[in-house]
């Protein structure tokens, strides 16, 4: 396909990257973890002349599910999740937002096993599950394009923290390394947070791994 592009919209306490995925010359987008403000996204993208075709998280922190609700609302798309990762959206003490002070739970429309196909608007994609950060952390990998949508799992030169509930840095590491490194160096890496890199970049310089 070789023809998506990629914006992305920085949002909330933790600066989020909520980011949307379209074909070049149309209008449905994907919007991947909508941090937080729905109305502010959906406004934001109809105002580009975007429709939202559908949403897909990475994981289910407070700090990338706040917008869920309402960006559905407005826009009638449906929700994707890692099938692990059920625990973790639908309780706001584990996802943390009970802490963070904005109680928040939320059910996706579809839970994803690993490795299956996801195809919304002639877009597709790959779920390939990454536990560490949360035990149902997952990136989404478009191949044709060497697009890959990290969440919290891989940074520049870092990786997710794993102090959280459902935590672990072992199998993080181990995640990285045998589901996101083998993949081409060309790959284009855009994390959850700071700035995009890629696979060859990290094979290089990220300590973590």
């Amino acid at each position: 396909m070789a023809n998506l592009k990629i914006g992305r919209i920085v949002l909330g306490m933790c600066q989020t990257n909520c980011y949307f995925v379209y074909e070049e010359g149309k209008k449905d987008a994907l919007v991947f973890d909508p941090a937080d403000k729905g109305e502010y996204i959906f406004n934001g993208l109809k105002d580009k002349g975007f429709g939202v075709a559908a949403i897909l998280l990475t994981h289910g922190h407070f700090d990338h599910i706040w917008g869920v609700e309402t960006l559905k609302e407005l826009s009638g798309a449906k929700v994707y999740a890692f099938e692990q990762e059920k625990e973790v959206c639908e309780n706001a003490s584990v996802n943390v937002s009970k802490g963070a002070g904005r109680p928040c739970a939320i059910i996706a429309d579809f839970y994803l096993k690993d490795g299956e196909e996801i195809s919304v608007s002639g877009m597709h994609c790959k779920l390939i599950a990454t536990p560490g950060h949360t035990k149902g952390s997952c990136c989404y990998y478009f191949e044709d394009d060497k697009i890959l949508i990290s969440g919290d799992t891989l940074f520049q030169e870092s990786v997710g923290r794993t102090d959280l509930p459902t935590g672990s840095m072992g199998t993080l590491v181990r995640s990285v390394r045998e589901r996101l490194l083998p993949l081409p160096e060309d790959v284009k890496v855009y994390p959850g947070h700071g700035e995009s890199t890629t696979i060859g970049y990290e094979k290089k310089y990220n300590p973590f791994i």
